[in-house]
């Protein structure tokens, strides 16, 4: 039996007491639809959010998010001004490998590329790289994927790291350990975690710990690298200043567009009012 065999064990359907909708939602031209432009949202299973597709609508908690948000943070700010790798979160990856369709990792990073693209989909093969580290945050509802699937998955396309933040419990509060794996060849061995419950990232040269409900990462000295709360805030207020920027852009275009047609109304009146003034005087 091949240990890493990308195919799936049918998923039962959701029982009536389960939501239809809780892994998320996709959009779906309706069959019955005369014009094929008519659109139906379907619930994805939990094969959809193993192997998902451009514009797919994923469920995950705001403590998942907040947690995704500070790793591309502290990652992007270790790697991308020196040009040692592009971070990119929540973007789709396509591999180079025939038998095995696009995963979305929560974060990973890419060392060989230098500036970030709109990416919806990284392909490997196009861009000639592939991720040396790949992080995943657990979900009570899909962490299934996390701990099996992609582990088989990960090694078999060559991912030097795969760690895994993982949710041990199914309610609030939430309970964090840390899963890890480097490539040997072929096939991932456990990492395991320092004396501190620590996991050292080789592509970023720091350390990934646990703190009560939230992931936190330290230097090679131990050093906490920004505090928890202040980078999620800087994340999200440089997020407000592109937003912010973007209306005063569009607000600024507006405004030249409208003193542009205002300057080119004026000079059409006045050569009209010169040329009437010369036919009068002829």
């Amino acid at each position: 039996m091949n240990p890493y065999d990308t195919q799936l064990q049918p998923i039962a359907p959701p029982s009536d007491e389960e939501d239809p909708w809780r892994y998320g939602w996709r959009y779906v031209q309706r069959p019955d639809a005369p014009d094929g432009t008519e659109l139906e949202r379907v619930p994805l299973t939990l094969e959809d959010v193993l192997h998902p597709e451009v514009g797919d609508f994923i469920v995950h908690s705001d403590r998942h998010e907040t947690d995704r948000m500070y790793l591309t943070q502290i990652l992007r700010a270790r790697l991308e001004p020196a040009e040692r790798a592009v971070v990119l979160s929540d973007v789709r990856v396509a591999w180079d490998h025939a038998e095995l369709r696009a995963h979305g990792p929560d974060v990973m990073v890419i060392p060989g590329l230098s500036q970030r693209q709109d990416w919806s989909t990284f392909d490997v093969t196009e861009e000639g790289q592939r991720p040396a580290l790949i992080i995943e945050i657990t979900s009570p509802e899909t962490r299934s994927n996390d701990l099996t699937h992609k582990v088989a998955h990960y090694a078999l396309v060559g991912v030097a790291q795969y760690v895994i933040v993982d949710d041990v419990r199914r309610k609030k509060p939430r309970q964090l350990r840390l899963i890890g794996y480097k490539l040997v060849g072929e096939r991932y061995q456990m990492q395991p975690c320092d004396a501190n419950g620590r996991l050292w990232l080789d592509v970023a040269q720091l350390w990934i710990g646990v703190r009560d409900d939230h992931v936190v990462c330290f230097d090679a000295e131990g050093n906490e690298i920004g505090d928890y709360l202040a980078v999620v805030h800087a994340a999200e207020a440089a997020i407000a200043r592109a937003d912010a920027s973007e209306a005063r852009a569009s607000t600024a275009e507006a405004r030249a567009a409208t003193a542009e047609a205002r300057v080119t109304y004026e000079t059409q009146a006045r050569a009209a009012a010169e040329a009437q003034v010369q036919a009068e005087a002829q």
